[in-house]
């Protein structure tokens, strides 16, 4: 069984990283970046849908059912995602591209699985939190985007900026909070499963307060220049008025 599972995150590993190598030389003129974030946003589609059909169709459900055995698409989605994070991961620290908290994340969410993967239960919250943690990253992925191609400061980066807040704090916050309650209240969960559940929401919470102090940055500047705009609108209408008399 732990060499089935092996072969299965090796498959995913090789998986996600000839997806990075064929994105590589689709787009020569690109950043590793560019590649590598495509690859990202790939395993966010690819990831949400699976773990909703898991959580809302297949089953059980994680706030009911908190610490079940983990069903065989549990398992292959787990299996993927653990290829994924171990090929960011270490695109992270090769490339040096990200900081402390990211990383942080990354090596809890690698964890997690393992530790879903080796008990051979607690599958259904762990891809609940794959689910409620991957919801905001393709948006997160369209902003950098919308960055390097130079089409962040328009209608559609302020869309999808919005949508990118809304979610993180409805969902990783919000819905975050009842999963985990629910997982604290349960007793079938293991008691470093729950150490794990808390600190998954912690490093939520830093996320959630860069997020915030981003969004109140930009809610200020968007203000400042709509009362600079109505500003210069009153002096050209007065301007207008004097001509004419």
């Amino acid at each position: 069984m732990a060499l089935a599972l092996c072969l299965q995150v090796l498959c995913s590993l090789c998986g996600w990283l000839s997806l990075y190598v064929s994105f590589c030389r689709l787009n020569k003129h690109r950043s590793y970046e560019w590649s590598c974030r495509l690859v990202t946003f790939t395993h966010g589609v690819f990831s949400i849908g699976l773990s909703a059909y898991i959580g809302f169709i297949d089953g059980p459900w994680p706030f009911t059912h908190p610490g079940s055995p983990n069903t065989p698409l549990q398992v292959y989605v787990l299996c993927l995602t653990l290829g994924y994070f171990i090929f960011d991961l270490g695109w992270c620290i090769y490339f040096q591209s990200e900081g402390a908290l990211m990383l942080a994340h990354h090596t809890l969410s690698i964890m997690g699985i393992i530790m879903a993967l080796a008990l051979g239960e607690s599958g259904t919250e762990v891809n609940a939190v794959l689910f409620g943690s991957e919801i905001t990253n393709p948006l997160l992925q369209m902003r950098w985007f919308l960055r390097e191609t130079g089409h962040y400061h328009s209608f559609t980066g302020d869309v999808v900026d919005f949508f990118f807040v809304a979610l993180f704090t409805g969902v990783r916050i919000g819905v975050g909070a009842r999963l985990l309650f629910c997982e604290m209240v349960s007793p079938k969960p293991k008691w470093f499963v729950k150490v794990g559940g808390i600190a998954m929401y912690a490093v939520s919470w830093c996320f959630m307060f860069s997020i915030w102090r981003f969004a109140w940055r930009k809610s200020i500047k968007k203000y400042h220049a709509w009362r600079s705009r109505r500003s210069e609108e009153r002096q050209l209408k007065h301007n207008d008025l004097l001509k004419t008399h």
